[in-house]
Protein backbone atom coordinates (compact mmCIF):
# COMPACT_ATOMS: atom_id res chain seq x y z
CA UNK A 1 0.00 0.00 0.00
CA UNK A 2 1.55 3.52 -1.06
CA UNK A 3 0.83 5.90 1.77
CA UNK A 4 1.36 9.59 1.44
CA UNK A 5 1.39 11.61 4.22
CA UNK A 6 0.27 15.18 2.59
CA UNK A 7 -2.30 16.72 1.10
CA UNK A 8 -0.87 15.97 -3.02
CA UNK A 9 -2.49 14.66 -6.09
CA UNK A 10 -1.68 11.20 -6.25
CA UNK A 11 -1.19 9.18 -9.80
CA UNK A 12 -4.01 7.40 -10.58
CA UNK A 13 -5.13 7.77 -14.22
CA UNK A 14 -8.06 6.06 -13.85
CA UNK A 15 -9.16 7.87 -10.47
CA UNK A 16 -10.18 5.92 -7.03
CA UNK A 17 -12.51 4.14 -5.46
CA UNK A 18 -12.38 5.82 -1.90
CA UNK A 19 -12.93 4.36 1.42
CA UNK A 20 -13.64 7.52 4.16
CA UNK A 21 -12.97 7.36 7.53
CA UNK A 22 -10.08 7.86 10.42
CA UNK A 23 -10.63 3.69 10.82
CA UNK A 24 -8.64 3.80 14.36
CA UNK A 25 -8.83 -0.20 15.13
CA UNK A 26 -9.61 -0.99 11.37
CA UNK A 27 -12.19 -3.14 12.98
CA UNK A 28 -15.09 -4.79 11.26
CA UNK A 29 -17.10 -2.24 10.06
CA UNK A 30 -14.20 -0.49 8.93
CA UNK A 31 -13.49 -3.16 7.08
CA UNK A 32 -17.06 -3.55 5.24
CA UNK A 33 -16.41 0.19 4.03
CA UNK A 34 -12.76 -0.28 2.77
CA UNK A 35 -14.31 -3.78 1.31
CA UNK A 36 -16.87 -2.07 -0.74
CA UNK A 37 -14.39 0.18 -1.93
CA UNK A 38 -11.80 -2.58 -3.15
CA UNK A 39 -14.83 -4.19 -4.85
CA UNK A 40 -15.73 -1.26 -6.51
CA UNK A 41 -12.66 -0.72 -8.06
CA UNK A 42 -11.89 -4.06 -9.02
CA UNK A 43 -15.32 -3.62 -11.40
CA UNK A 44 -14.11 -0.48 -12.44
CA UNK A 45 -10.87 -0.90 -13.50
CA UNK A 46 -10.01 2.49 -10.94
CA UNK A 47 -7.70 2.33 -7.52
CA UNK A 48 -8.94 1.14 -4.29
CA UNK A 49 -8.24 3.78 -2.13
CA UNK A 50 -8.46 5.11 1.34
CA UNK A 51 -8.77 8.53 2.88
CA UNK A 52 -7.78 9.08 6.36
CA UNK A 53 -5.82 11.60 8.87
CA UNK A 54 -3.28 11.25 11.71
CA UNK A 55 -3.60 12.96 14.74
CA UNK A 56 -0.72 14.93 16.60
CA UNK A 57 0.91 12.59 18.87
CA UNK A 58 -0.86 11.36 22.06
CA UNK A 59 -4.05 12.70 20.72
CA UNK A 60 -7.03 11.06 19.59
CA UNK A 61 -10.63 11.26 18.73
CA UNK A 62 -12.41 9.50 21.48
CA UNK A 63 -9.99 7.83 23.64
CA UNK A 64 -6.42 6.04 23.21
CA UNK A 65 -5.18 4.21 20.05
CA UNK A 66 -6.07 1.12 19.50
CA UNK A 67 -3.68 0.57 16.91
CA UNK A 68 -0.16 1.64 16.07
CA UNK A 69 0.55 3.33 12.53
CA UNK A 70 2.26 0.32 11.33
CA UNK A 71 -0.62 -1.99 12.82
CA UNK A 72 -3.19 0.34 10.95
CA UNK A 73 -1.79 0.58 7.86
CA UNK A 74 -1.08 -2.99 7.83
CA UNK A 75 -5.11 -4.21 8.86
CA UNK A 76 -5.74 -1.07 5.61
CA UNK A 77 -3.32 -3.31 3.15
CA UNK A 78 -4.61 -6.09 4.07
CA UNK A 79 -8.43 -5.32 2.36
CA UNK A 80 -6.80 -4.51 -0.76
CA UNK A 81 -6.95 -0.89 -0.16
CA UNK A 82 -3.26 0.26 -2.34
CA UNK A 83 -3.35 3.74 -2.03
CA UNK A 84 -3.70 5.33 1.28
CA UNK A 85 -3.74 9.57 1.63
CA UNK A 86 -3.53 10.21 5.40
CA UNK A 87 -2.07 14.17 6.11
CA UNK A 88 -2.05 15.52 9.83
CA UNK A 89 -5.58 16.63 10.57
CA UNK A 90 -4.83 19.99 10.92
CA UNK A 91 -3.94 20.42 7.03
CA UNK A 92 -7.53 20.10 6.62
CA UNK A 93 -9.80 20.36 9.39
CA UNK A 94 -10.34 24.18 8.29
CA UNK A 95 -11.90 23.20 5.11
CA UNK A 96 -15.25 23.29 4.45
CA UNK A 97 -17.50 20.43 3.28
CA UNK A 98 -17.49 21.85 -0.50
CA UNK A 99 -13.63 22.61 0.10
CA UNK A 100 -13.52 18.94 1.44
CA UNK A 101 -15.02 17.44 -1.72
CA UNK A 102 -12.96 19.97 -4.21
CA UNK A 103 -9.87 19.78 -2.52
CA UNK A 104 -9.09 16.14 -1.30
CA UNK A 105 -11.66 14.09 -3.46
CA UNK A 106 -11.37 16.00 -6.54
CA UNK A 107 -7.92 17.19 -7.13
CA UNK A 108 -5.48 14.83 -4.87
CA UNK A 109 -7.75 11.49 -5.32
CA UNK A 110 -9.39 11.90 -8.29
CA UNK A 111 -12.65 10.14 -7.18
CA UNK A 112 -14.78 7.98 -8.82
CA UNK A 113 -17.13 6.90 -5.81
CA UNK A 114 -16.60 7.55 -2.27
CA UNK A 115 -18.01 4.38 0.61
CA UNK A 116 -18.48 5.90 3.97
CA UNK A 117 -21.13 4.32 6.55
CA UNK A 118 -23.52 6.66 7.45
CA UNK A 119 -22.44 8.17 10.74
CA UNK A 120 -19.52 9.85 8.58
CA UNK A 121 -19.32 13.52 8.99
CA UNK A 122 -17.09 15.60 7.05
CA UNK A 123 -15.99 19.47 6.63
CA UNK A 124 -14.90 22.20 9.25
CA UNK A 125 -16.35 21.74 12.83
CA UNK A 126 -17.92 18.55 11.09
CA UNK A 127 -20.85 20.42 10.06
CA UNK A 128 -21.31 17.70 6.50
CA UNK A 129 -22.91 14.62 6.78
CA UNK A 130 -24.03 11.76 4.12
CA UNK A 131 -27.16 13.79 3.25
CA UNK A 132 -24.70 16.84 2.04
CA UNK A 133 -21.60 14.53 0.60
CA UNK A 134 -24.30 12.96 -1.72
CA UNK A 135 -25.37 16.98 -3.41
CA UNK A 136 -21.47 17.85 -3.11
CA UNK A 137 -20.53 14.88 -4.90
CA UNK A 138 -22.65 14.57 -7.47
CA UNK A 139 -21.37 17.95 -9.21
CA UNK A 140 -18.59 15.85 -10.03
CA UNK A 141 -20.32 12.65 -10.90
CA UNK A 142 -19.04 10.60 -7.68
CA UNK A 143 -20.89 7.97 -7.04
CA UNK A 144 -21.94 7.66 -3.09
CA UNK A 145 -22.04 4.56 -1.21
CA UNK A 146 -23.56 4.45 2.65
CA UNK A 147 -22.22 1.23 4.12
CA UNK A 148 -24.41 -0.50 6.45
CA UNK A 149 -22.68 -0.45 9.85
CA UNK A 150 -21.65 -3.63 11.05
CA UNK A 151 -23.50 -5.77 14.40
CA UNK A 152 -21.88 -7.57 17.24
CA UNK A 153 -24.29 -8.22 20.01
CA UNK A 154 -27.11 -6.39 18.74
CA UNK A 155 -25.83 -2.87 18.96
CA UNK A 156 -23.58 -1.37 16.19
CA UNK A 157 -19.38 -2.03 15.96
CA UNK A 158 -17.62 1.05 16.78
CA UNK A 159 -14.26 2.14 18.33
CA UNK A 160 -15.93 3.40 21.57
CA UNK A 161 -17.41 -0.46 22.08
CA UNK A 162 -13.71 -2.18 21.48
CA UNK A 163 -12.12 0.01 24.05
CA UNK A 164 -14.59 -0.77 26.53
CA UNK A 165 -14.07 -4.50 25.77
CA UNK A 166 -10.16 -4.18 25.79
CA UNK A 167 -10.55 -2.05 29.21
CA UNK A 168 -12.83 -4.68 30.42
CA UNK A 169 -10.77 -7.96 29.84
CA UNK A 170 -13.26 -8.61 27.24
CA UNK A 171 -10.46 -9.74 24.67
CA UNK A 172 -13.32 -12.10 22.90
CA UNK A 173 -16.16 -9.31 22.42
CA UNK A 174 -12.82 -6.85 21.08
CA UNK A 175 -11.41 -9.22 18.56
CA UNK A 176 -14.78 -10.08 17.20
CA UNK A 177 -15.23 -6.37 16.57
CA UNK A 178 -12.12 -6.18 15.37
CA UNK A 179 -12.27 -8.63 12.90
CA UNK A 180 -8.88 -10.08 13.82
CA UNK A 181 -6.99 -10.36 17.45
CA UNK A 182 -6.18 -7.42 19.00
CA UNK A 183 -2.37 -6.90 18.50
CA UNK A 184 0.80 -4.38 19.75
CA UNK A 185 3.86 -3.97 18.45
CA UNK A 186 5.43 -1.72 20.26
CA UNK A 187 9.27 -1.77 20.36
CA UNK A 188 11.21 -4.80 22.98
CA UNK A 189 12.98 -2.81 25.76
CA UNK A 190 15.03 -3.83 28.55
CA UNK A 191 13.49 -4.68 31.58
CA UNK A 192 14.66 -5.18 35.20
CA UNK A 193 15.54 -8.64 34.69
CA UNK A 194 13.58 -10.32 37.40
CA UNK A 195 12.60 -12.94 35.08
CA UNK A 196 15.78 -14.32 33.99
CA UNK A 197 17.07 -13.65 37.68
CA UNK A 198 14.92 -14.31 39.87
CA UNK A 199 11.77 -16.44 38.09
CA UNK A 200 13.42 -18.47 35.09
CA UNK A 201 11.29 -17.16 32.97
CA UNK A 202 12.69 -14.60 31.14
CA UNK A 203 10.44 -11.56 29.48
CA UNK A 204 10.08 -9.80 26.85
CA UNK A 205 9.10 -6.23 27.36
CA UNK A 206 6.49 -3.83 25.09
CA UNK A 207 5.17 -1.15 27.16
CA UNK A 208 2.77 0.81 26.06
CA UNK A 209 3.68 4.67 25.02
CA UNK A 210 1.42 7.46 25.78
CA UNK A 211 -1.84 8.38 24.31
CA UNK A 212 -2.39 4.26 23.76
CA UNK A 213 -5.10 2.31 24.77
CA UNK A 214 -3.89 0.32 27.50
CA UNK A 215 -6.33 -2.86 28.00
CA UNK A 216 -7.22 -4.42 31.37
CA UNK A 217 -4.41 -4.85 33.43
CA UNK A 218 -4.08 -9.16 33.53
CA UNK A 219 -2.83 -12.44 32.40
CA UNK A 220 -3.53 -12.92 28.97
CA UNK A 221 -2.75 -15.91 25.97
CA UNK A 222 -1.01 -14.46 23.56
CA UNK A 223 1.44 -14.98 20.33
CA UNK A 224 4.39 -13.46 19.09
CA UNK A 225 5.18 -13.31 15.87
CA UNK A 226 9.64 -13.65 15.88
CA UNK A 227 11.68 -14.35 12.95
CA UNK A 228 8.88 -15.17 10.66
CA UNK A 229 7.63 -17.76 12.89
CA UNK A 230 4.34 -17.20 15.61
CA UNK A 231 5.34 -18.45 18.91
CA UNK A 232 2.54 -19.05 22.29
CA UNK A 233 3.26 -16.85 24.80
CA UNK A 234 1.91 -15.41 28.00
CA UNK A 235 1.34 -11.95 28.85
CA UNK A 236 1.06 -9.67 31.79
CA UNK A 237 0.10 -6.14 32.05
CA UNK A 238 0.00 -4.52 35.07
CA UNK A 239 2.41 -3.25 38.58
CA UNK A 240 3.98 -6.26 39.11
CA UNK A 241 3.20 -6.37 43.04
CA UNK A 242 4.78 -9.43 43.78
CA UNK A 243 8.66 -7.27 42.56
CA UNK A 244 7.76 -3.92 42.93
CA UNK A 245 5.19 -2.89 45.86
CA UNK A 246 5.89 0.62 45.16
CA UNK A 247 2.27 3.04 44.76
CA UNK A 248 3.89 4.88 42.05
CA UNK A 249 5.19 1.53 40.24
CA UNK A 250 4.67 1.56 36.67
CA UNK A 251 2.44 -0.56 34.64
CA UNK A 252 4.79 -3.06 32.12
CA UNK A 253 3.34 -5.40 29.34
CA UNK A 254 5.62 -8.57 29.56
CA UNK A 255 5.05 -11.65 27.30
CA UNK A 256 6.71 -14.82 28.46
CA UNK A 257 8.20 -16.85 25.18
CA UNK A 258 8.77 -20.51 26.08
CA UNK A 259 10.09 -21.70 22.88
CA UNK A 260 12.58 -18.84 22.01
CA UNK A 261 15.46 -18.07 22.70
CA UNK A 262 17.57 -15.03 21.42
CA UNK A 263 18.24 -11.23 21.59
CA UNK A 264 15.48 -8.72 20.12
CA UNK A 265 15.98 -6.11 22.05
CA UNK A 266 15.09 -2.75 19.49
CA UNK A 267 12.67 -4.92 17.35
CA UNK A 268 9.43 -4.49 17.58
CA UNK A 269 7.32 -7.99 17.11
CA UNK A 270 3.76 -8.25 16.83
CA UNK A 271 1.62 -9.29 19.66
CA UNK A 272 -1.74 -11.25 19.34
CA UNK A 273 -3.80 -10.83 22.37
CA UNK A 274 -6.22 -14.15 22.32
CA UNK A 275 -7.57 -15.32 25.65
CA UNK A 276 -7.96 -13.30 29.60
CA UNK A 277 -6.86 -15.87 32.12
CA UNK A 278 -6.72 -14.14 35.33
CA UNK A 279 -5.94 -10.54 37.04
CA UNK A 280 -3.06 -10.27 38.03
CA UNK A 281 -2.43 -10.12 42.24
CA UNK A 282 0.55 -10.22 44.80
CA UNK A 283 2.29 -13.19 45.60
CA UNK A 284 3.71 -14.54 48.71
CA UNK A 285 7.15 -15.83 46.89
CA UNK A 286 8.90 -15.92 43.60
CA UNK A 287 8.26 -19.52 43.46
CA UNK A 288 4.24 -19.41 43.36
CA UNK A 289 4.59 -16.03 40.51
CA UNK A 290 6.90 -18.68 38.51
CA UNK A 291 4.40 -21.31 38.84
CA UNK A 292 1.62 -18.99 37.48
CA UNK A 293 3.66 -17.84 34.41
CA UNK A 294 4.84 -21.38 33.51
CA UNK A 295 0.95 -22.44 34.44
CA UNK A 296 -0.38 -19.43 31.46
CA UNK A 297 2.52 -20.51 29.01
CA UNK A 298 1.34 -23.95 28.97
CA UNK A 299 -2.34 -23.41 28.76
CA UNK A 300 -1.32 -20.84 26.02
CA UNK A 301 0.91 -23.71 24.05
CA UNK A 302 -2.27 -25.99 24.23
CA UNK A 303 -4.53 -23.34 23.36
CA UNK A 304 -2.96 -22.96 20.05
CA UNK A 305 -1.88 -26.53 19.78
CA UNK A 306 -5.35 -27.12 19.59
CA UNK A 307 -6.14 -24.61 17.04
Amino acid sequence: MQTYATLTPIDAPKGCAVALGYFDGVHCGHRAVMDAAVQYAAAHGCAPAAFTFELPEGQTLKGGRILSAAQKHARMADTGVEICLEPPFEMFRALSPEQFVQDVLVQCLHTKAVFCGDNFTFGARAVGNTALLRKLCAKYGITVEIVPMAQYGGQTVSSTRIRAALEEGRIDDANAMLGAPYAIDWPVTHGKGVGSAKLGTPTMNQNYPAGTLQPCCGVYITRIRLGGRWYPAATGIGRRPTVDSAADAVVTCESYVPDFCGDVYGEAPVLEFHKYLCPVRKFNSMDELAALIHRAADKSKAYFAAK
